[in-house]
């Protein structure tokens, strides 16, 4: 694929793109601009090029998946040489954005709060499905699994999440 046809499709995906960023940075506005822009930053410089062995959207998708894992590793080492050689104290989790919060309906912090109770590889493949309208197929690519294993985590993802938040709506229903 020449490079401008390349950027063309990218722009088309920015959207899908920077959603699915903000889904790895775990909603945190500013790590998933930093990651998107990276992702891009890695396409230009051609240290992530498109095999074709998937949808663009598919292989972009994973290109942002890795990006985030990246920046996680290097702040956790920062984090932990800074702590151990400077602070010498445990590192202080910060409140939540008060700006997202309040922009979050009930019903939308009851799932979010439902989703993070399931392990990563869940989330994520439901995230693809679910917010980034790929198939499990194509999840599976982005997360680099095979599809039986992603069809397991899809599967057990959408169970555990039905049971969450039944439970979630029977509680609400009592007060």
């Amino acid at each position: 694929m020449k490079q401008s046809d390349l950027r063309g499709e990218l722009e088309r995906l920015h959207s899908a793109s920077f959603g699915w960023a903000l889904w790895c940075c775990d909603h945190q506005r500013d790590e998933a601009q930093e990651v998107l822009q990276t992702a891009y930053l890695k396409v230009i410089d051609q240290r992530a090029s498109f095999d074709e062995n998937s949808s663009l959207r598919t292989w972009f998708f994973g290109v942002i998946r890795r990006t985030a894992a990246e920046r996680r590793r290097r702040q956790w080492v920062r984090g932990q040489l800074l702590e151990r050689w400077w602070t010498r104290e445990p590192a202080v989790m910060s409140a939540p954005n008060p700006e997202m919060c309040a922009s979050l309906s009930q019903s939308s912090q009851t799932l979010l709060q439902a989703l993070r109770t399931l392990p990563k590889r869940q989330r994520e493949v439901l995230h693809l499905v679910f917010y980034q309208d790929l198939t499990v197929e194509e999840a599976a690519r982005v997360l680099k699994i095979s599809l039986g294993t992603a069809r397991t985590h899809f599967q057990r993802g959408k169970h555990k999440l039905r049971t969450i938040l039944t439970c979630a709506e029977g509680q609400h229903a009592g007060r």
